[in-house]
């Protein structure tokens, strides 16, 4: 009895043997993290990893709707991602990391400090990945679409400017992706840029833009000292749990839809391969 449950073990053993002497695919890993405008259908995420890796690459969109740089950490997506980017097996990890729409002022339950907690929070994200052994890119917030006689409404550039700074500081790789979206939504215009919303906007609101400045939104504007920020709305109270989840789209200027992610995504994918020649063979325009 005993020789026969030597014999069972040792079968059983094979196959881990056989495996373990077989070759290791070298692939690559990407892996996203974000807010709601690199998240799967309300960002550039979903497309990027669809239509703009090679089938090399594994790529992980860790994307959360409503998460800033801090609440990020705290809910606990960033060690997520960590475990991601340490998992082995992959020949080399880059992790995109894009967020600073949620870490603006108005909100005290996600927002952050621009001259301290913020790039603070950036810069520990760099650090903590590069210990992962991952190669870190830092992305500037995409542009919201909102205009004010004709001209973009830019509520994030203090927010760019301050990953920026933390890139070159690090000398992490930058995917300029609030400059570049800046610049194609200026030169499509407040009408054209609409066509990118997760839903058409409502009539009113498209008529609107026809005078160069978008309504429906409420712009952002960097906190004056002893100013009171009003009060939002409470929230809807959650839906019951039904036997599937449920997408809700609505229009506004800061996520995107089918269209704007396509658009997004490729702009992301053609930068990013400028910011990272290395990975470059791997992206698809």
């Amino acid at each position: 009895m005993l020789l026969r449950a030597f014999a069972a073990a040792a079968l059983l053993l094979l196959p881990l043997a056989a495996h373990a002497q077989e070759p290791l695919f070298k692939a690559p890993k990407i892996v996203l993290v974000g807010d709601s405008t690199t998240a799967v259908n309300s960002g550039w995420g979903g497309a990027f990893c669809a239509r703009h890796v090679s089938s090399n690459v594994a790529c992980v969109n860790l994307g959360r709707g409503g998460r800033s740089s801090r609440t990020y950490r705290e809910e606990g997506s960033w060690a997520l991602a960590l475990k991601e980017m340490g998992s082995g097996g992959f020949a080399k990890t880059w992790v995109l990391i894009q967020l600073g729409h949620n870490d603006q002022p108005g909100r005290p339950e996600r927002s952050t400090d621009l001259v301290t907690e913020f790039p603070a929070n950036i810069r520990r994200f760099v650090d903590e990945a590069r210990a992962a052994g991952a190669t870190p890119v830092l992305v500037t917030p995409l542009i919201r679409r909102q205009f004010k006689d004709g001209q973009v409404h830019d509520d994030l550039a203090p927010w760019a400017d301050a990953i920026r700074k933390v890139a070159a500081e690090t000398g992490t790789p930058l995917v300029d992706l609030h400059a570049l979206s800046k610049a194609a939504v200026q030169a499509l215009g407040p009408v054209e840029a609409m066509k990118f919303g997760e839903i058409p906007p409502p009539p009113e609101v498209a008529a609107a833009a026809r005078s160069g400045t978008t309504t429906g939104a409420m712009f952002y504007e960097p906190a004056i000292p002893g100013a009171v920020v009003p009060p939002r709305p409470p929230a809807a109270p959650p839906s019951p749990p039904g036997p599937m989840g449920e997408f809700k789209p609505v229009f506004d200027y800061t996520h995107i839809g089918p269209e704007g992610a396509d658009y997004f995504s490729a702009m992301v994918a053609k930068a990013l391969a400028q910011a990272v020649p290395e990975l470059g063979r791997n992206l698809l325009p």
